[in-house]
């Protein structure tokens, strides 16, 4: 493939990853910022902020960190060494800590305390809560902690990566002027905000508070000069060498314990720290300057999802959005019936995901399906898919499931889920070597009147009933006889030796997507040069594969016009003059986490649109077991052609991406009052009420005329 033509300044081509990922949160800090949203859901956004920040320290500032240790300095797409952009991530991240706890004290705090939640600090308790603070130490705290001496001198404790603790400094021992040192570690297994009495509203303090408050007590006979919270993340970018010998789920294990004893590449330690506790916690857990971070107010913002939650406050979260019944599905009607009728398209959480929850439990209780096969990425506690698909295998189905053991984080549960499922005797694969099956498929084989019938759900997300409620996905059913060979073809696949097929329809990477979707990129181009209409319409969570992008400026250079809805990451520059002047790129942040990903190509006013499990990274293209699926059926098409040009009308919830990487606001748009989001649950809220409506209205069965 041909270079994009060089621009005339000296930027690189592609933005860099890390620092557009941060841009991100900063874009989801805004909701957290945002008057107009209810406090606790302001709090709900900060700590997702925070949530993410966990990831990523442990995942990618992980990872550049090894290879700066490595003394790897290899440039990325966006010419920055590991150490180049350890140094931007640190700075960018100081600013977005000082905004975050900005905004919780500044902002979210005082609007709580109007709605009657107050954080309160131990100055500011009365009498009777102090006593009940203090009962609650002596009978809850402290027969659960233990201090632990600590020295540079001697190997130091064993700490739980994202767990707070307490560094303690005691006075020096008599005839000596060196302080002593010692940890608590916070009890996770204690709630971490406490429940102080009151006369209404709801007023809490915060566990390592009160801890600090009687750290005394843990010491007597000697002085406690300091007590201040810290906390560590360690590097988690690390998983199993599949070219050894062994079993994946034994090794799966051994990098799970690896995780914890791996090297600290954040420290997180409260503003009010001494210098000298600072310099004694960097040497005894050997963190680099730049990973230490000083907090101006509470530690562990991710904690905060808990008091999100908090029942009874209702005027101070949204009004609820309910999944809602699809007219299409009737509840007195078997789900292969329905699929019979014709393809069926929904768009969760707007339309409800029991459909396919209905699907998966009808199979399992049917005494007519012969089998069921399934891909689990990342499924929920309690899940109901593991249950229906347990239940199908101890009646004797034939349940083949392939349950990814290296979801990153997930990997402890789906080691369980795989255990349980195995013991119900499914078949059950432990993913593909060298590979993550990311793809979101289940086949059910059928025996009807008329022969073997397979149905097949392809979808966009999880099958993770809990996140269908909160992510925006994607689910395509459907018992087309292409699909259904591909379905099991893609199976035999997996479970096989086999390589991987020409399909008939859809597309498989980690062979099949990428040369798809350059050629379909290029017969874009290709039309434009020729004076004909060409366009790409494209949404996706993340856009970082350098072919791709530089595929997008030559097609932009040709002439077609190209909209882009990136959730998060995208390393693509739009709107350069001579490069990508014809791009333009929006991300929607929302109440919902935009999951979905949707691809059209104009195709000469003929449109091939997808579904797609694959966002457009070289992880997902080249080192993952991804599906792109055409939608070809006419109800389908039309529905995902309305939502395509719903987000990109959206002018609400919507941010522009600028040339440089950073993002600016939309400015509403009176045509469209309404962001995508919304739109899509009003609609989903008003088609299920019309379905109610002529389901109450009775129409009298009359007799047939007869002549005379």
């Amino acid at each position: 493939m041909k270079s994009p033509a060089k621009k005339q300044t000296a930027e690189p081509l592609f933005l860099n990853r890390e620092l557009s990922w941060i841009e991100f949160n900063f874009r989801v800090l805004e909701q957290a910022r945002d008057a107009s949203i209810p406090p606790l859901e302001r709090l709900k956004f900060l700590a997702i902020t925070a949530s993410n920040a966990d990831e990523f320290f442990m995942v990618r500032v992980g990872g550049l960190t090894m290879l700066q240790r490595q003394g790897h300095e290899r440039p990325d797409p966006a010419g920055l060494t590991p150490s180049e952009q350890l140094t931007k991530i640190a700075e960018r991240m100081r600013e977005l800590v000082t905004q975050q706890h900005r905004c919780l004290q500044k902002e979210i705090e005082p609007a709580l305390r109007k709605g009657g939640i107050r954080r309160l600090t131990l100055a500011e308790l009365s009498a009777p809560q102090l006593r009940h603070v203090e009962s609650f130490f002596d009978d809850h705290i402290f027969p659960v902690i233990s201090p632990v001496a600590v020295s540079l001198e001697d190997e130091f404790p064993l700490l739980l990566n994202l767990g707070l603790t307490l560094y303690v400094r005691l006075e020096p021992e008599e005839g000596s002027t060196e302080s002593r040192h010692a940890i608590i570690a916070v009890p996770r297994n204690l709630a971490r905000f406490l429940t102080l009495p009151g006369d209404g509203g709801y007023s809490y303090i915060l566990l390592e508070e009160v801890i600090r408050a009687y750290a005394g007590r843990l010491f007597p006979g000697v002085t406690v000069t300091e007590c201040a919270a810290f906390r560590i993340t360690r590097n988690a970018d690390m998983s199993v060498r599949e070219d050894q010998a062994g079993d994946l789920l034994e090794q799966m294990r051994e990098v799970l314990t690896e995780r914890q004893t791996s090297d600290c590449v954040r420290l997180e330690i409260e503003k009010r720290a001494s210098r000298e506790a600072r310099a004694f916690l960097q040497k005894a857990l050997q963190v680099a300057t730049a990973g230490i971070y000083s907090i101006a107010g509470p530690l562990d913002l991710a904690a905060f999802f808990r008091l999100a939650g908090l029942a009874g406050f209702e005027p101070l979260k949204n009004t609820p959005w309910h999944p809602q019944a699809v007219p299409e599905v009737s509840p007195l009607e078997s789900m292969f019936d329905v699929i019979k009728r014709g393809n069926l398209l929904l768009l969760h959480p707007y339309e409800s995901y029991d459909p396919m929850l209905r699907l998966l439990q009808e199979a399992a209780d049917d005494p007519n399906v012969l089998a069921i096969k399934q891909v689990l990425y990342r499924v929920s506690d309690n899940s109901a898919v593991i249950a229906a698909l347990t239940r199908a295998a101890e009646r004797g189905k034939h349940v083949t499931a392939l349950v990814e053991l290296k979801a990153r984080f997930d990997e402890a549960r789906n080691i369980d889920w795989a255990e349980t499922l195995a013991r119900a005797g499914a078949q059950v694969i432990y993913g593909v070597k060298g590979f993550k099956t990311h793809a979101k498929i289940c086949l059910i084989v059928r025996r009807e009147p008329d022969g073997v019938v397979r149905y097949m759900h392809f979808g966009t997300g999880n099958y993770n009933e809990k996140t269908a409620r909160l992510y925006s996905d994607i689910s395509f059913f459907t018992m087309a006889e292409d699909y259904g060979a591909d379905a099991s073809a893609f199976f035999n696949t997996l479970t096989g030796y086999s390589q991987m097929v020409k399909y008939r329809a859809i597309h498989a990477a980690p062979q099949g997507i990428r040369p798809r979707l350059l050629e379909w990129i290029e017969n874009e181009a290709e039309r434009s040069r020729q004076g004909e209409a060409a366009a790409i319409d494209v949404k996706l969570n993340s856009l970082t594969d350098p072919e791709l992008i530089t595929a997008l400026y030559q097609a932009s250079q040709a002439g077609v016009t190209i909209r882009l809805n990136v959730r998060g990451i995208c390393a693509l520059r739009p709107g350069v003059k001579g490069l990508s002047e014809n791009i333009q790129v929006t991300s929607i942040v929302d109440r919902f986490l935009e999951h979905a990903r949707i691809i059209r190509f104009h195709n000469g006013g003929d449109p091939q649109l997808f579904i797609s499990s694959a966002d457009w990274m070289p992880r997902n293209l080249d080192r993952r077991i991804e599906l792109l699926v055409p939608i070809a059926d006419r109800s389908s098409r039309e529905k995902l052609n309305r939502m395509l040009e719903t987000y990109f009308a959206d002018t609400r919830q919507a941010w522009r991406l600028l040339p440089d990487g950073s993002h600016e606001r939309l400015q509403p748009d009176a045509h469209h009052p309404a962001g995508a989001q919304e739109f899509f649950q009003r609609q989903a809220e008003a088609r299920a009420a019309s379905a109610r409506q002529q389901m109450s209205t009775f129409e009298p069965q009359r007799p047939a005329e007869r002549n005379p």
